[in-house]
């Protein structure tokens, strides 16, 4: 992804055509995490103008729906991290409809400056001529394995050499080489109104919930970004119906009862506040009360308490930033016929859907947990990033956030400091952190310490325009410097 930018960057692209390069480079570099039938956005800094969060998020399927009995082909799936296991629900019925490739074609076509081929050339030689899979890579396709490899399609290409893919291997893809080089001539048509559509529709009918109409009416949305302050900071992230952003906001007013900075960073004082923070964010979730404005009652819990996608963060040489945060959940196991797209499982994330699985009206664009940001003190730029990690990306955001404003923290730093997350029944724990902090977590709450630093955590990934640049080692995370460029 890195290299895809720093290539469109090179040829003299700005920002924006980087982002989007590595927004289709991620098809190929991270088909675990999301692919062009996901969904995301992409929060535009320019140096001149007003931002826009640009929103391509999936919507709820079954417009014009035949009215047959469905069936929805729905299959539940463990996913064993090292110290904690999450289960999925992927399959046909799984489907929402995609946005990220019309929202990465929207942006270009809105900011971008480069002849579309030349931005998607370097995601096109890279599924043509495939790629070596690298150790964090052959571990994150272990993970979701049983997905990969749910239908013919997936087996085809992750099992091509008689073994499941690894470490080592060279993945190449050469259906969505030949569906990328279609795109300059009108090939996303195909995809949401011609006969790749109609192929989707037929193979849905009876099992799951997409349909030819879904995916003719979908539309990229441009929105205000959300702004929220924190110690003299200005944050501008994803607003509703996004739910990340809020919760993120809403995570930094709580975390001003405290001084972080007084507390130390990991000592016992300082994570109890990250823990009471999470906790309080959860609760007010729960109830619907998501909204800064009144937080006198939250305020008060957390002083008495406190005694999981694919990110790309691009920085150019003119001032303008792109954040850019996409996924496919965790992927449906379904490919759209002749592309080498698999499809998205948002259907099946229940964070996502608090209400229950296929309980939303059809056309309505899904709430999300991702939240790609920029951070503005006195009118700079400060930092650019975003996280993957589902569930984890508010309270590995949040943390990050706070390593940068009150601990002073660069963005390697930040981004590579242990972290902490309340998953409602325990504390998830990187190790990292001092005994007698732990010792005294533990005296409060469940607690599980793993062994290792894993994706469970998120992936962020920040830059800022000073050249600093952090990527997430947790999912093979990669920060490059182009003279005064960062990508």
């Amino acid at each position: 992804m890195s290299a895809a930018a720093r290539e469109v960057l090179r040829a003299g692209g700005n920002a924006f055509d980087a982002a989007v390069a590595a927004g289709f480079a991620s098809a190929m570099a991270e088909p675990v995490f999301t692919s062009l039938g996901g969904g995301g956005f992409l929060l535009a800094h320019p140096a001149a103008g007003p931002s826009v969060l640009f929103d391509f998020f999936v919507d709820t399927p079954g417009l014009g729906h035949s009215g047959e009995e469905l069936e929805p082909h729905f299959v539940p799936v463990t996913v064993s991290f090292p110290s904690a296991e999450q289960v999925f629900n992927v399959g046909l019925g799984a489907v929402a409809v995609p946005g990220n490739l019309a929202g990465f074609l929207h942006v270009h076509r809105r900011l971008g400056r480069l002849p579309l081929a030349d931005v998607l050339a370097p995601a096109a030689a890279l599924a043509r001529d495939g790629l070596v899979l690298n150790d964090s890579q052959g571990y994150f396709l272990e993970l979701v394995r049983p997905i990969m490899t749910l239908l013919d399609a997936g087996r085809a290409l992750y099992e091509s050499g008689g073994s499941y893919a690894r470490a080592g291997d060279r993945l190449a893809n050469p259906a969505l080489a030949d569906f990328l080089e279609s795109l300059p001539s009108g090939g996303d048509r195909e995809f949401y109104e011609g006969g790749v559509a109609e192929a989707i529709a037929r193979d849905m009918q009876g099992r799951g919930l997409l349909t030819r109409a879904d995916l003719a009416a979908y539309r990229v949305t441009e929105r205000a970004p959300l702004r929220a302050r924190y110690r003299g900071c200005e944050l501008l992230t994803s607003p509703p119906p996004a739910l990340g952003g809020s919760l993120l906001a809403l995570g930094l007013r709580l975390l001003e009862v405290g001084d972080p900075s007084e507390l130390g960073f990991g000592r016992a004082g300082h994570l109890a506040l990250l823990v009471a923070v999470m906790q309080e964010v959860e609760r007010r979730r729960a109830d619907g009360e998501l909204e800064v404005a009144d937080v006198s009652a939250s305020l008060a819990r957390v002083r008495s308490s406190s005694g999981g996608t694919t990110h790309v963060s691009v920085c150019d040489a003119e001032g303008n930033a792109a954040s850019l945060s996409s996924s496919n959940g965790e992927g449906s196991g379904y490919f759209a016929p002749g592309t080498g797209i698999m499809l998205n499982n948002m259907l099946g994330e229940d964070d996502l859907h608090p209400d229950g699985f296929h309980a939303s009206p059809p056309g309505e664009r899904v709430a999300s947990m991702m939240s790609p940001s920029v951070l503005v003190e006195d009118g700079r730029l400060r930092l650019v990033f975003g996280s993957g990690g589902s569930k984890r990306i508010r309270t590995a955001l949040l943390q990050v956030v706070s390593n940068v404003v009150d601990f002073g923290m660069d963005a390697r730093g930040a981004v590579e400091a242990p972290r902490v997350h309340w998953d409602g029944e325990r504390v998830q724990v990187e190790p990292g952190f001092e005994a007698e902090a732990l010792e005294r977590l533990r005296e409060r709450w469940p607690t599980n310490v793993w062994p290792v630093c894993d994706v469970y955590f998120g992936g962020v990934h920040a830059v800022d325009p000073d050249g600093e640049a952090g990527g997430d080692p947790r999912r093979g995370g990669h920060a490059e410097l182009l003279g005064n460029d960062a990508d």
